[in-house]
């Protein structure tokens, strides 16, 4: 069955999440999602009250950026989130926006080369590993975590470039892609990261995650279409979807049939009923997807 969830935008308020968490986790949504965008809510803050708040709920962060985390921290707080949350929490790391980086003096010179270590040791150091690295990026002496988790953690990358996506296909356990992904974008994207996987010898599952812009309701289109043209994407064809129930169902289909384990509904940055949001997503189109 393809997943489907639902984004909680950090434009809103952090005290708003605690009402939408309750909500999808009282329907038939599987995750809710979470960015990390500078300079709006923390990840690992968001996602642990949000799994505080509810019972079966998934919590998706979206991505950490690398540069702003070392390694044996994000370990740590990964590993807790599992131990105290088992199989709920899904964690998410990437390069992050480059200007957003440089603001706060961390940019990395080769972000590929960065995110190429990170991945290597935080998920030995997820698996229960005691760690030394001497890397470009990430340098770790006799590292282990005490309290490792006690069942396998995936740890997902974001990815949009070719070497990227050949990257997490080596080197993660999944991928998210960003709403600027289209059908046929999703289907370029398995192929480089099976390409990636097939380097690396890799036979295990890898889950795909990916972002759907989408605008519900009177105004959906006209919605839609000013966030495209806002972030520079108008002109890219079958991006987003407006519609209704049935329209945003077939998207996701469109998404999944071309290699998207998880769809996660993303609402627009106007969109004016978050809380009606969720619920269409859950009791409207979540019906509709096989």
């Amino acid at each position: 069955m393809t997943g489907l969830g639902a984004l909680f935008r950090p434009q809103l308020p952090p005290e708003r999440l605690h009402a939408l968490a309750r909500l999808a986790d009282e329907s038939a949504l599987e995750e809710l999602w979470l960015w990390e965008d500078c300079f709006l809510e923390g990840g690992v803050s968001a996602a642990a009250a949000a799994l505080a708040w509810t019972e079966r709920l998934r919590v998706g962060i979206g991505l950490l950026p690398v540069p702003l985390r070392n390694v044996a921290v994000t370990a740590m707080e990964a590993a807790t989130l599992e131990r105290m949350f088992p199989g709920r929490a899904v964690l998410g790391v990437g390069h992050g926006v480059q200007s957003w980086m440089g603001q706060v003096g961390a940019r990395a010179e080769s972000p590929l080369t960065l995110l190429r270590e990170y991945l290597d040791a935080l998920r030995a150091l997820l698996r229960g590993e005691r760690v030394t690295t001497d890397g470009r990026y990430v340098r770790l002496d006799a590292v282990a975590l005490d309290w490792p988790p006690a069942e396998p953690v995936r740890v997902l990358a974001g990815a949009t470039g070719p070497q990227s996506l050949r990257l997490s296909g080596q080197a993660a356990d999944g991928t998210v892609l960003t709403a600027s992904t289209t059908a046929e974008g999703v289907r370029r994207a398995r192929a480089l990261i099976d390409d990636g996987r097939a380097a690396a010898g890799r036979t295990d599952p890898h889950h795909v995650v990916v972002y759907l812009l989408t605008a519900t309701g009177p105004d959906a289109a006209a919605r839609l279409r000013a966030e495209l043209d806002a972030t520079g994407l108008g002109s890219v064809p079958d991006l987003g979807v407006a519609g209704d129930a049935g329209a945003v169902a077939k998207a996701v289909r469109r998404l999944a049939e071309a290699g998207a384990d998880t769809v996660v509904l993303q609402p627009t940055g106007d969109e004016p009923d978050p809380e009606g949001f969720v619920r269409f997503a859950a009791g409207e189109v979540r019906p509709l997807v096989p």
